[in-house]
């Protein structure tokens, strides 16, 4: 997901614009550009590659000028390259994006028969050749860009500069956030609040199909028939003091320690530990004795956390569960009601695939949920109850805290969902409450296994592929487990269902496999005994992650990581800590870049 960045200021803003674009890095990119208006002419730096290129680019030539656009780009139409870089400028127009404009060929085909000289490979740079054809014609900046963006079919979000005017900045969303920023004699852009906590806390969102004129005395917004609205103001709780790695070599890292504090706030919203009670705030939306199912619906790691609550709903309310990829779900045409609660999951709330599921399922009459980390996101401001993650900012892009505090507030919803239902006890809903209450010990023991968990990258540093296996609750984390393998250290790793392992995954087995069996010692560790014998027998390498009990029995394994004996409920919250570290470990080893691995995006906010 790239990022945007826009600033009316009273001083140089290319070091401001430099600085927020940093602020942006953890959305994943591979080409950065600034422009500024200074003396009415564009003066502009782009770079490849990171930003202390693009940085290295403006100490050699500083750019001049009060006001300007910065961009972070990940790739989609064009090589990362100078050429592609954003920002684009034709005739009078400089422009930045985020998304796709999906009929660019059209448009670009269009203004090529009109003579347009096109000087990039991308979709964006047709729509500042499209204003400036507009301006050329005796419009407006303002009345050009009410023109054009009608033309654009697609998602994205726009920050448009003007040459000759040093006061005017122009933003435009449809599918991508977009946030203003209020300042004393200076206003700004930003894909986020993150972008712009340097400088504001006063924070405006533009809404679907909004677009917004900013001036250093204010701003006037404008829905997608050109009609004037207002748009509230709230307060950012995001601060600059938030995005630093602190003592801590990467962001991942930081975020990995962090789990035990902010899973302690997680569930400090939840629950009370005094009355041994889930504590569910503003729930009226959602009466889960009325429904006759939850439909799930999620991408990435936030989708092994839906899978995980699956078994969780499924057990504790017998309220049945049906759960896909946001991406799939979306096409499906799948039919709802208004006993169906459909629960959406995303850390940053702007997951087009999910948001489009969402918006499906509201036509269709279901109640919506959202589990969130970002309260100011669309999906948060487009369910019919929020259930915030309370993970703060996640940087690194592959998530680690942010699954943790999600797989949380979904225990909680379970567990309370059983409640309601009829389906537990009061006793039996204390007895949970106590296991999500020691949730932050356990994770703190776990943590306590990182020697271990590093010396053991090395080996697996070594090898091509690796096989992650579980049952119950810990299959999932076992999906996540290979994903994070793959993420961070780009070796191929796949998750299965351990009693899966004869049904095809077991021809790969061989001493140069490692294998990871995730197996607290519950009611059906004796089954994933028996495939750890079938794995030992044909010399696969087994790194047994398990409790005392599990490690007593587990012979099979050549490794093994120990953990505290736990409820059944709360181990796929504790175990993720240890999958995080191992993918974090093998991946430094390697050499990767751990906190923006090659070609991943913090958000996906298009198809």
């Amino acid at each position: 997901m790239c990022g945007i960045v826009g600033i009316l200021g009273t001083e140089a803003v290319a070091p401001q614009l430099l600085d927020a674009l940093k602020r942006l890095e953890y959305r994943g990119y591979d080409s950065a550009g600034i422009t500024t208006v200074n003396g009415g002419a564009f003066q502009r730096k782009r770079a490849e590659g990171k930003l202390r290129n693009l940085e290295s680019a403006l100490a050699s030539g500083p750019l001049a000028g009060n006001a300007g656009i910065g961009h972070t780009r990940w790739a989609t139409h064009g090589a990362p390259n100078v050429r592609n870089a954003h920002p684009h400028i034709a005739g009078r127009v400089a422009v930045v994006h985020n998304g796709i404009i999906e009929n660019f060929q059209d448009l670009r085909n269009e203004i090529l028969v009109a003579g347009g000289d096109l000087q990039s490979d991308t979709d964006t740079e047709v729509v500042a050749h499209l204003i400036d054809r507009k301006l050329s014609s005796g419009l407006s900046p303002k009345e050009a860009v009410a023109e054009v963006l009608p033309k654009l079919k697609g998602a994205f979000a726009l920050a448009l500069l003007f040459e000759g005017d040093e006061d005017l900045l122009i933003g435009a969303r449809k599918g991508s956030p977009l946030a203003v920023g209020h300042g004393t004699g200076e206003m700004y852009l930003g894909s986020d609040a993150i972008a712009l906590s340097p400088f504001t806390d006063r924070i405006t969102y533009l809404e679907e199909g909004d677009w917004a004129v900013l001036t250093r005395s204010g701003v006037s917004i404008f829905d997608s028939q050109n009609k004037p609205v207002s748009r509230r103001e709230s307060r950012s709780a995001v601060t600059a003091g938030l995005i630093d790695k602190g003592n801590y070599r990467h962001f991942m890292a930081k975020e990995i320690h962090e789990q035990p504090e902010v899973l302690g706030h997680t569930l400090s919203h939840y629950i009370d530990l005094g009355e041994k009670r889930i504590r569910i705030p503003a729930i009226e939306a959602l009466d889960f004795k009325s429904l006759d199912r939850i439909v799930l619906s999620a991408c990435g790691t936030a989708f092994y956390a839906g899978l995980v609550a699956k078994y969780w709903f499924e057990k504790y309310a017998r309220l049945p569960v049906e759960i896909d990829i946001a991406s799939e779900f979306r096409y499906r045409e799948t039919p709802m009601s208004g006993r169906d609660c459909a629960l959406f999951i995303s850390q940053s709330g702007e997951t087009a695939d999910t948001l489009a599921s969402l918006r499906y399922c509201k036509a269709q009459g279901a109640v919506i949920g959202a589990v969130v980390n970002v309260a100011e996101s669309t999906i948060a401001r487009e369910a019919d109850v929020v259930f915030p993650t309370i993970a703060g900012p996640e940087i690194g892009v592959a998530s680690t805290k942010a699954f943790t505090c999600q797989l949380t507030v979904l225990a909680a919803l379970a567990v309370h969902a059983g409640l309601v239902r009829g389906h537990i006890t009061v006793d039996e809903e204390a007895e949970l409450v106590e296991a999500l209450a020691a949730v932050p010990n356990f994770a703190l023991s776990a943590l306590k296994t990182e020697p271990a968990i590093e010396a053991m990258s090395q080996t697996l540093a070594k090898a091509s592929n690796a096989l992650y296996l579980g049952r119950g609750t810990n299959f999932p984390l076992a999906l996540e487990g290979a994903l994070k393998l793959k993420e961070l250290s780009y070796i191929h790793a796949e998750g299965y269902a351990a009693g899966e392992l004869k049904h095809g995954p077991i021809a790969l087995i061989d001493e140069t496999l490692p294998v990871f069996v995730i197996a607290p010692h519950d009611g059906i560790y004796e089954k994933t005994v028996s495939n750890m014998q079938e794995v030992a027998a044909r010399g696969g390498r087994i790194v047994l992650l398990t409790d005392e009990n599990g490690a007593d029995k587990g012979s099979a394994a050549a490794e093994t990581i120990i953990l505290p004996a736990m409820h059944d409920l709360i181990t796929p919250i504790v175990y993720a800590l240890p999958v995080q570290l191992l993918a974090y470990h093998t991946a430094v080893f390697m050499g990767t870049d751990v906190d923006q691995p090659r070609n991943l995006a913090k958000s996906v906010t298009v198809e």
